[in-house]
């Protein structure tokens, strides 16, 4: 017992002390850049069982205890169908870091799974309507998820080269099919590697994807755009090692006015608008 108090108080420790630079200073600067929490504000962070929502849990802890700004976080767990080893997984891994999970069941892989196609996208649409429906049900008026500032980047880099748009993943964002609701990134400026680092560090194992869908597709997944996309970057930072921040600087500078045409609200618009 004495054993797994001094661990779980190491890996929080950790958060503010050795790791404070890579993980506590950019999860506090984009929480505070993006305004993610305000002051009343009851927040469902949603733990899938990974590495980037389990620490996301942890820095939301030390921001509910330590923080200036009031607020109550929920911390919300959806088992959508896994394997008795990987629930065993996910409640060992909040046992031993004392993240108090209240877990709901659905039958989300179940559904996905039984698609031809597209079921990874199903699958992720499906889980954010149930953590929506459940966190409202709890009284949050937010949720908060675990993307990083590598998912923002590929995102971004996808959307220009797969789907010919320039998008980003914003930090913040208004449900559109729950009104009154909010969903927040708090982890917008930290680094994957970062977290990779302090999980090892802690000899810590957490699940990837579980789903059997992506199990019997392993050979499609290896060839997904999102891995194309990660080896692309990778490459381009051999020759520039700062070619990631560059764009995640270009979404915050975005220039309108050097732009042919625009999306706002869902409405296309045309540079010739204010030409004169």
């Amino acid at each position: 017992m004495a054993r797994e108090l001094e661990f779980y108080q190491q890996a929080e420790r950790s958060l503010v002390k050795k790791y404070r630079r890579e993980l506590w200073t950019p999860f506090i600067t984009a929480v505070q850049r993006y305004a993610l929490v305000s002051a009343g504000d009851r927040v469902a962070v949603c733990v899938s069982g990974g590495k980037d929502s389990m620490l996301l849990a942890k820095l939301m802890q030390e921001l509910e205890r330590h923080g200036h700004t009031p607020f109550e976080a929920v911390y919300l767990c959806m088992d959508p169908g896994y394997s008795a080893e990987n629930r065993a997984r996910i409640e060992e891994n909040a046992d031993r870091l004392r993240v108090p999970l209240h877990i709901f069941e659905s039958d989300i892989f179940a559904v996905a799974n039984a698609q031809t196609h597209s079921a990874c996208y199903l699958c992720a649409k499906m889980r954010r309507g149930h953590l929506y429906a459940k966190a409202r049900e709890l009284g949050c008026n937010k949720i908060a998820l675990g993307h990083h500032f590598n998912d923002v980047i590929e995102t971004t880099v996808m959307g220009m080269l797969w789907s010919g748009m320039l998008q980003a993943m914003p930090p913040k964002l208004h449900s559109q099919n729950f009104p009154g609701m909010e969903l927040i990134r708090p982890l917008y400026r930290v680094h994957e590697e970062d977290i990779i680092a302090w999980a090892r560090h802690h000899g810590l194992q957490f699940l990837q994807c579980a789903c059997r869908f992506t199990d019997e597709s392993a050979r499609r997944e290896e060839l997904s755009k999102r891995r194309e996309t990660k080896a692309l970057l990778r490459r381009l930072r051999e020759e520039n090692p700062n070619v990631e921040k560059s764009v995640f600087n270009a979404i915050h500078t975005v220039n309108l006015d050097t732009f042919p045409g625009w999306k706002s609200n869902g409405a296309e618009h045309s540079f010739l608008e204010r030409y004169e």
